[in-house]
Order: C-alpha cells, then sequence, then structure tokens
C-alpha cells in the first residue's frame, strides 16, 4: 500500500498552500474577467443576439472536452508541469482572444475561448491538489482556503476589465490582452509548489473502472451537485451582464454586481470547511439550496439595481456553499490511486453542465427575458434538493460521519 504524502513541516504546508491560493486567485480573475465582457463582446460581434454567449460557451466547452486529457497529463506529468502547460495554454488563448476582437472575428474569437477551455480544466484541479499538500485532518479546510482565492478575482477581474476596456481602439480587447500576463505571473508563482507524487494503482490496490467507481451514493450525489449547482449558478451569472444592459444599467454597475457576487463565491471559504466540519456536509449543502431559493425569489421581484445586487450575492454564497460541500462529499468517493480518473469525470459533468447554460443562458436572456431565465432554474434546484434528503436518509453513512468529527 502506498504511504500518504503530505508535507509535515506546518510552516512549509501553509506556504505551500498560499501559493496554491494565489494560483487560484489568479484564475478566477482570468473566469471573472471572462464572465465580464465575453457576453457582451459577443453580443457586439455575434450574427444573431442569440449567440452573444457562444464565446462563453466556449470557454466551458473547452473545459469539458479537455477533462480528459487534463486527467491523463497529471497522470503523465505530475501536477507542477500538467498546471504550467495549461497556463501556457492560458497565455496562448487570451492574446488570441485579443487578436479576434481587435479584428472584429467572432468565431475565432470563439475557437480562442475554446482552447481557453484547456486552462479552464485544468485550473480547476487547484482544489483537488490543496488535499494533497495537507494532513488528512485538514482536507476541507485547505479545500476552503484554495477556493477563498477567489477573493482575488472577485475584485481584480470586474475592476481590470473595466480599468482596460478602452485600453485599445476596440472595447475589451485590452482586457483581453491583460489576461495574458496574469497567467504569466500564475506560471511563477506555481514553480514554487512542490506538489507530492501521485499515487498509482499496484497489485495490491488495482485501478477500479469508473462504471464501478461512479456507483457510490456519494460520487452521484456530489457530482449531482456539483455539476446542477454550477449550471445554476453559470446560467443566472452569464445572463447577468446582458440582463442588466438590456435594463439601462451601466457597466460599471454591471461590474460591482459581479464583484459582489464573486466576494459572495468565496469569502464564505474562510470558514466553510468549519462549518462543514462542525454540521456535516449534506446540512451545509442544504443550505446552499435555501440560498439558491431565496435568490431566484429577489430576482423575480424586480429588475433594479439592488434587486440585482441581492440575488447575485445570494447565488454566490449558496454556489459555494454547495461547491465546497460536494467537494468535501466527493473526495470520500474514490481511492487514492484512483483520483485523477474520479476528478476528471466530476469535473466534466460540471463542465457539461456549464455548456448547456452558458447557451442557455445566451437563448434565453434575448428571447424570452429575465424573468423566464430565473424561473427555468427551479428544476435543478429542486433535483439538488431531492439528492440531498436522499442522501441524508440512508441508513449507513460512515463516510458522512467521518467528515463530520
Amino acid at each position: 500500500m502506498q504511504r500518504a504524502w503530505y508535507v509535515s513541516d506546518a510552516t512549509s504546508m501553509n506556504f505551500q498552500l498560499a501559493l496554491l491560493t494565489l494560483c487560484q486567485g489568479l484564475f478566477l480573475v482570468n473566469n471573472v474577467t471572462f464572465i465580464a465582457i465575453n457576453g457582451l463582446v459577443g453580443l457586439s460581434l455575434a450574427p444573431a443576439p442569440w449567440m452573444a454567449t457562444l464565446p462563453l460557451m466556449g470557454y466551458v466547452v473547452g473545459g469539458a472536452l479537455s477533462t480528459v486529457f487534463v486527467g491523463r497529463h497529471h497522470r503523465a506529468w505530475g501536477r507542477k508541469r500538467a498546471f504550467q502547460v495549461g497556463l501556457v495554454v492560458a497565455s496562448v488563448s487570451t492574446a488570441l482572444c485579443a487578436y479576434a476582437v481587435l479584428n472584429g472575428q467572432f468565431w475565432l474569437l470563439v475557437f480562442a475561448t475554446l482552447v481557453a477551455g484547456y486552462y479552464n480544466a485544468n485550473a480547476a484541479l487547484y482544489r483537488f491538489a490543496a488535499t494533497e499538500l495537507v494532513t488528512p485532518a485538514f482536507k476541507e479546510r485547505a479545500i476552503s482556503w484554495v477556493l477563498a482565492g477567489g477573493i482575488l478575482g472577485a475584485v481584480a477581474g470586474p475592476n481590470l476589465a473595466n480599468a482596460t476596456r478602452t485600453v485599445l481602439p476596440v472595447p475589451f480587447a485590452g482586457a483581453y490582452l491583460s489576461l495574458v500576463v496574469v497567467a504569466l505571473m500564475s506560471m511563477i508563482v506555481v514553480s514554487f509548489i512542490n506538489f507530492p507524487p501521485l499515487p498509482r494503482p499496484s497489485a495490491d490496490r488495482p485501478h477500479r473502472a469508473l462504471k464501478e467507481i461512479a456507483r457510490n451514493p456519494l460520487f452521484i450525489t456530489a457530482v449531482t451537485a456539483c455539476a446542477l449547482g454550477y449550471g445554476v449558478m453559470n446560467l443566472l451569472m452569464a445572463a447577468t451582464p446582458i440582463a442588466m444592459a438590456q435594463h439601462t444599467h451601466s457597466f460599471t454597475s454591471t461590474a460591482l454586481v459581479l464583484e459582489w457576487h464573486v466576494l459572495g463565491m468565496f469569502v464564505p471559504s474562510f470558514f466553510t470547511g468549519s462549518l462543514i466540519k462542525r454540521f456535516g456536509t449534506v446540512p451545509i449543502m442544504g443550505i446552499g439550496v435555501l440560498l439558491y431559493t431565496a435568490c431566484i425569489a429577489v430576482a423575480l421581484s424586480g429588475v433594479d439595481l439592488m434587486q440585482f445586487f441581492v440575488a447575485l450575492f445570494m447565488l454566490g454564497v449558496g454556489w459555494n456553499f454547495l461547491y465546497i460541500g460536494g467537494t468535501t462529499l466527493f473526495t470520500q468517493a474514490y481511492e487514492p490511486e484512483e483520483k485523477t480518473t474520479a476528478q476528471a469525470a466530476m469535473d466534466f459533468c460540471v463542465y457539461t453542465t456549464m455548456a448547456l447554460t452558458s447557451f442557455g443562458s445566451g437563448a434565453l436572456i434575448t428571447t424570452r427575458g429575465w424573468t423566464w431565465l430565473n424561473l427555468g432554474t427551479l428544476l435543478p434546484v429542486v433535483v439538488i434538493a431531492a439528492m440531498l434528503c436522499w442522501m441524508a436518509a440512508r441508513p449507513e453513512q460512515p463516510a458522512l460521519r467521518t467528515l463530520q468529527r
């Protein structure tokens, strides 16, 4: 049996985790900037309004298509080299986005964001890599703390988009170009992180087939909650810049709403891990579902700035509880030597759902409007609630009891 590896010195462990948290923050700067501008740039370049969110959809479709390759690359190259390759792809693809916008080439922009999806899928594994840098008892907090790096994206992303949108002759071309610098900064940071070697299958612990791993109720519940939870959040978040423009809100107001939305996504990370330790994963995820329901209710009540602000903030906090809870639950569903296969499968489900909702958000917001868009999110929220009730009602939950201690 292969011995678990982690940084034994607490100071070194904290430093490594801090560096990975910074990488997560720079990753979210990229993502939040994409969210803030891709729909608006798409709307200005697309042949038809309903195609406005195709550049954003390209980013998540690229992520879905890349999950299998990312898993293989992490097994073959190790965490550090694989993360570095992802950052090279980020630099090249965002430079190509800037070129496409400067030359008014919509389909080239979609292609560039599709390529950028490799970075999206790659950096999504930061949260799992965090658990490998710490002792098992600190796992929940490690996931939370790394995801807390998204606070940097919450603050810097919208402001970066706003500050650089007129730097070049074509609006937002400068924002894409600034993301090249962000990726290069992250590449420097990741080079200082010492990741442990990934466990490999052996004769004593053979690698199970994915279909066998996926039969685990923990796997099913965690993947459903993370995929649908991310899908609902993405559906509303991707449409928000267009919806606010439709209701004559300024881009400065849109940037403010997105900033606080992403703060809602990541500020709770400072205590979500501790809440999971104290109350358990399923109850915390259940609070996430309640916050999603409250978000929809507020969004349906009107289209003033404050209603967008409150709804998107609650959406962010709800996502945090669902995503961190689901990720923590998921780590109990596979053996160490199966992690790259299982993690790739989860992220494939997440990104596929995000791809569908990215397209759906553009189509719904430009054809049906903000009200119907929000009504459409009720079904997946109900499905998540049903899955959590099913998990809570199971008589044997040893993994859940372990997480609650």
